[in-house]
């Protein structure tokens, strides 16, 4: 056997800094592309040209994966959009090539459908990437795709379907004569026929009540106020408000001026062990909640500030990928590339969702070391308590350590200090600076740190998925994790365990 051969060199390319990067496998850059998609323009990339490259990462890939790599966005990551985008754009690829496989596509949009509006949106999405224009914009419809929707189809009751029919461009009504559906039973077929003859039962919902109350008209200003309040006061009290509404709705709440019973209520919600498990937030949205009532002058915010910072500990009670006992840095990437809106309509900013996963397991690490870095790096321990008050702290600090992307510094500092840690977490979107003229980068201050740490691990927390790293990937101790979900640490587990989010999402079923 031979030993002495030739290996193919790494490819090495230049990331949006223009410094020295590295490129990563196609499965790891679509699972990276995939999990960080809020689907609007970033920093360095548009929206166009990151769709433009998902389409070209799913030909790269086996469109096996590429199903489960949808279907893991969508259940473990808790993403709506861009799952919809890779069942499309597979569905587009597999026929493009004449290909069969198994069904993977049917069984893809059936796994990425999970509420009732997501039906429309697939076919809205499936009109858009095959440029349909015209009166039957649909038509020739992917039989895969509409096998998966037909199943889909007979995962919703007629509430479910009620809830979210609304007068899109595409309706329920439309998809049921697009798809065809076949009816599991005679209820099924009967709620198919409310579909069709417009029938559905008008749910109860707090949009439908305040919708029909904001129609009414009102003698005094005072009146129209007070009949408000007393809808919230009654739609708290009936219960049926989703866990997401509530959270959306605090600051209506509050400025609604409802009654203490209905606020201890509303706070006894937010903190309620079970409905925090179901609701599978994704964690920014708790801070995002928290930054629109703590400015409110209210008797209840501070009741209701404590009741977040409750429910963003329970949502991470089983959280994984951590050992209390190990040493571990968390770095957070404040520079100007990172504050970009992960979405157009949203005020949460990229560097928000690092600071949030750092602060997670800050929360959970007996033996820790947090901070920012820009130009500069510093340390910001915090208490391990009171998640969202710490990003709000380091929020208002950011300016501290300027804006560029010096990541090597957090490492520079472990050596120069002589610092022994266990992990090293980048809560970054991997764009970071190298000063070569004094020879500073990421990639040689974590070789020198490896002389005096060598057992330790670094780990990159990519938060914009631009598809290079700043250091191989491919070497035993440097580890890239992507996504803005407290799943990640689901990852940070798998790789102790000698696995990855590669193999992960190789483990989903599809079915």
């Amino acid at each position: 056997m031979k030993f002495n051969i030739f290996k193919k060199k790494e490819a090495v390319v230049t990331n949006y800094e223009g410094e020295k990067a590295f490129t990563l496998t196609p499965e790891m850059e679509l699972y990276a592309a995939t999990v960080t998609a809020g689907l609007s323009n970033m920093f360095y990339e548009k929206q166009e040209d990151r769709l433009k490259r998902l389409r070209e990462l799913i030909s790269k890939n086996d469109p096996g994966f590429v199903g489960k790599l949808a279907v893991y966005a969508r259940t473990q990551m808790q993403l709506r959009s861009v799952p919809l985008v890779l069942a499309v754009e597979l569905a587009k690829a597999i026929s493009a090539d004449k290909k069969s496989v198994n069904g993977v596509v049917g069984k893809t949009v059936s796994g990425v459908v999970r509420r009732a509006d997501e039906i429309t949106e697939l076919l809205a999405y499936y009109q858009v990437a095959n440029a349909r224009t015209g009166t039957k914009k649909l038509n020739r419809l992917s039989k895969q795709v509409q096998k998966g929707l037909a199943e889909a189809f007979n995962k919703f009751d007629e509430y479910q379907f009620a809830k979210y029919n609304r007068a899109a461009e595409i309706k329920l009504r439309d998809a049921l004569f697009l798809v065809h559906p076949k009816a599991k039973d005679e209820a099924q077929q009967a709620l198919f026929n409310k579909i069709v003859n417009g029938e559905l039962a008008v749910p109860y919902t707090w949009e439908t009540e305040l919708s029909a109350l904001g129609q009414q008209k009102f003698e005094t200003a005072h009146a129209r106020s007070e009949a408000f309040k007393l809808k919230w006061e009654e739609l708290i009290d009936s219960g049926k408000i989703g866990y997401m509404a509530l959270l959306r709705n605090l600051r209506n709440i509050l400025e609604a001026g409802v009654g203490s019973a209905q606020v201890m209520k509303v706070c006894n919600t937010l903190r309620d062990v079970t409905a925090v498990a179901n609701s599978k937030q994704l964690p920014f949205r708790f801070l995002a909640a928290y930054r629109e009532i703590k400015v409110l002058q209210s008797e209840f915010t501070s009741s209701i500030l404590y009741a977040l910072e409750e429910a963003v500990e329970l949502s991470v009670k089983n959280m994984k990928g951590f050992d209390e006992n190990t040493a571990v840095l968390i770095a957070c990437d404040v520079s100007g590339s990172m504050q970009k809106p992960i979405s157009e309509k949203s005020k949460i900013l990229m560097y928000d969702i690092g600071l949030m996963l750092g602060m997670l397991m800050q929360s959970k690490c007996k033996r820790v070391v947090s901070g920012m870095f820009g130009d500069t790096w510093k340390i910001i321990n915090m208490p391990q308590r009171n998640v969202l008050a710490n990003v709000e702290e380091y929020y208002k600090r950011e300016g501290e350590v300027g804006y560029a992307t010096n990541g090597h510094k957090v490492i520079d500092d472990l050596i120069s200090r002589g610092v022994v840690m266990d992990k090293v977490m980048l809560f970054t979107d991997c764009q970071l600076y190298s000063n070569m003229m004094i020879g500073s980068s990421v990639e040689r201050a974590w070789k020198a740190y490896k002389k005096i740490a060598p057992n330790a691990k670094l780990y990159l927390f990519d938060l914009a998925g631009y598809g290079h790293a700043p250091l191989s990937i491919k070497r035993q101790d440097v580890f890239l994790i992507a996504g803005w979900s407290d799943k990640v640490f689901d990852v940070l587990e798998a790789i102790e365990n000698g696995s990855g989010a590669i193999a992960k999402i190789k483990q989903i079923e599809l079915n």
